[in-house]
């Protein structure tokens, strides 16, 4: 009996440890890819903050927190990150909120369902580049198709004004797609019993969207409402692809990223553009906090 319980305990320390080394070997990719290409640019990048780039980009000259003095001061950065704000404002919830709705009503039995999701979904996989341009064509002050439809003179991506919120709706457009798929997934896995019962206790299909569509999606919405906040405020290529460099509402458009872009890349100052990544950075993982403390009063896990 003795021998049995000894062979039982091998065996059973045997396959435990073989689990974990299949276990490592199949994440080991993963984190390996996950420390090269993320952690160890995150500290670079935090170190190159502290230099000031020397002549030709060789030489580099350390400052301390002097990049970090001159951010808090320069109003370029700060007209940035407003610019930031206002395009995470309009395109976050937007494109949550519509590709919910279309989600709802992409999930029901429907003719052409396949064909419609193909088609909102086509925005997603189309070149950057070729957005950019279709929508520069669409948003022309001149012959634009949309000032043509609507009989109007507007310079959608001229006018310092409002330059910034059209940028916000191409993202809005570009990512509303992806955005149903994941609500889609989401649906899917909410038993139809509840509506159901919902709909026996006299439940219009309003009361069973926000009673029990929109509680127990909460978890979907919440993961989307955390990555879209995040890809928001990293907003780069329609802002550079849209945007010339002669365009008169550049600055009023200009996120941090493409700020970042600017002095590391076209002005050859590495180190001040580091210490603006460090600075979304920090907004970022703010912003995320707060997201996850606030998920406790609205987010329902089954």
């Amino acid at each position: 009996m003795a021998n049995e319980v000894k062979t039982s305990k091998k065996k059973s320390t045997g396959r435990s440890r073989s689990e974990f080394l299949w276990g490592w070997a199949f994440i080991l990719p993963t984190v390996i890819g996950l420390i090269v290409l993320n952690i160890i640019p995150i500290f670079q990048t935090i170190y190159q903050s502290m230099f000031k780039t020397g002549d030709f980009g060789k030489g580099n000259i350390f400052v301390g927190t002097q990049n970090y003095v001159k951010v808090f001061g320069d109003s370029e950065v700060w007209q940035s990150l407003l610019n930031t704000f206002k395009y995470a404002i309009v395109e976050v919830p937007f494109s949550i909120i519509i590709a919910l709705v279309l989600a709802v009503l992409l999930n029901r039995k429907m003719k052409g369902r396949s064909t419609y999701r193909t088609i909102i979904f086509l925005p997603m996989v189309a070149a950057p580049a070729a957005v950019a341009m279709v929508w520069r064509w669409l948003f022309n002050s001149d012959f634009g198709l949309i000032n043509n439809v609507f009989n109007t003179h507007v310079k959608w991506i001229s006018n310092p004004k409002i330059a910034i919120f059209s940028i916000a709706i191409i993202g809005i457009w570009s990512i509303i797609g992806y955005n149903m798929v994941l609500f889609i997934s989401g649906l899917q896995e909410i038993p139809h019993d509840y509506y159901e019962a919902a709909a026996i206790d006299g439940a219009t299909g309003v009361k069973s969207f926000f009673h029990i569509t929109v509680p127990l999606l909460s978890p979907t919405i919440f993961f989307v409402c955390v990555t879209r906040v995040i890809a928001g405020m990293q907003v780069f290529d329609l802002i550079f692809m849209v945007m010339e460099k002669s365009n008169p509402a550049l600055a009023k458009t200009q996120s941090l990223v493409y700020l970042f872009y600017k002095y590391s890349f076209t002005n050859k100052n590495m180190g001040y553009g580091s210490t603006i990544v460090v600075l979304l950075l920090v907004i970022i993982l703010i912003m995320t906090v707060f997201q996850m403390i606030a998920q406790k009063k609205w987010v329902f896990y089954n």
